[in-house]
């Protein structure tokens, strides 16, 4: 199996009010998202509103994954949490349960150094076997990786992988040929924001981590692999039907809108935990873009 490479999808998890899993929404989700035949499913990345449930919570999550899917499809489980001793308990548990990799990212509240995220990934891979994929997301970790300090963190043999952000400049090729030259040969370099995985995976990329992927596998599953394959016109073809989506996720964002175009596809009732709110007003914009995808 190889976690990092191809199509990642995201679910969201489903939940009651108290955070409690719905199981079986969870397991119709997983199935519909497996049958599609992506490369991989991560399951408590930001997707699956990991910071918003309780260590014990995220703990039934990944019993319930590989418990369906085990064996099917490459479990990756997001382990991110504010503490490190969380993070370890967390990642032996998932090994434990059978999963097949980790995600992680390095939550904070009082702004890190790159020293202390180094330990606290030292840490949790010492506490697992498993291959880690770092998680670098600024957006919503406040932290960003230095080339210098992924560098230092591909030194740990686990860590394998890093989930980049689309660069600002829009060099994604420029990038992955910086980071190739520094990175140790096979460090998988992905990449994540919807909108930008056509461009990414022509560029070169060996994954990218799909928000959309988790709700419409395979029509995201159809977009990476015509660029994967270097089809510049069926790619972009299929990225123009996915064009009103993509307006929405910049719009609202996408952890809003694959929470309610679940709830339209029948996949669950179960609503983003609070305090965010449920999507209000883009019901007809988001049946138009979910109907669009019919051209895909």
């Amino acid at each position: 199996m190889r976690p990092f490479h191809g199509l990642s999808a995201f679910p969201i998890t489903p939940t009651d009010p108290d955070g409690t899993l719905c199981r079986a929404d969870l397991r119709a989700i997983l199935r519909r998202t497996a049958d599609a035949q992506v490369d991989s499913i991560c399951v408590l990345g930001s997707t699956g509103g990991y910071a918003y449930l309780d260590p014990g919570q995220r703990r039934a999550v990944a019993e319930e994954t590989v418990a369906q899917i085990g064996g099917q499809v490459p479990v990756i489980v997001g382990v991110g949490a504010l503490r490190t001793d969380t993070a370890v308990s967390l990642a032996r548990h998932a090994q434990d349960s059978g999963a097949n990799a980790l995600l992680v990212a390095p939550i904070s509240y009082t702004p890190l150094t790159g020293d202390e995220v180094l330990a606290h990934y030292a840490a949790i891979a010492e506490a697992s076997d498993l291959p880690i994929c770092i998680y670098n997301n600024p957006t919503t970790t406040h932290f960003t990786f230095t080339a210098d300090l992924l560098v230092r963190l591909a030194a740990i043999p686990t860590i394998r992988a890093v989930k980049m952000p689309l660069p600002t400049d829009g060099d994604v090729a420029g990038e992955i040929a910086d980071l190739r030259a520094c990175l140790p040969r096979g460090f998988s370099v992905g990449y994540s924001a919807d909108w930008g995985c056509r461009g990414a995976m022509l560029a070169g990329a060996d994954a990218f981590y799909s928000v959309a992927a988790g709700t419409w596998p395979a029509e995201m599953l159809r977009l990476v692999r015509a660029a994967q394959s270097g089809d510049a016109a069926e790619s972009a073809r299929i990225d123009a039907a996915f064009q009103p989506m993509w307006d929405l996720f910049r719009k609202v964002g996408s952890f809003r809108v694959v929470h309610r175009a679940a709830t339209l596809l029948g996949l669950t009732e179960a609503q983003p935990p609070r305090p965010i709110l449920p999507l209000q007003g883009q019901d007809d914009a988001l049946r138009r873009a979910m109907d669009a995808l019919a051209a895909v």
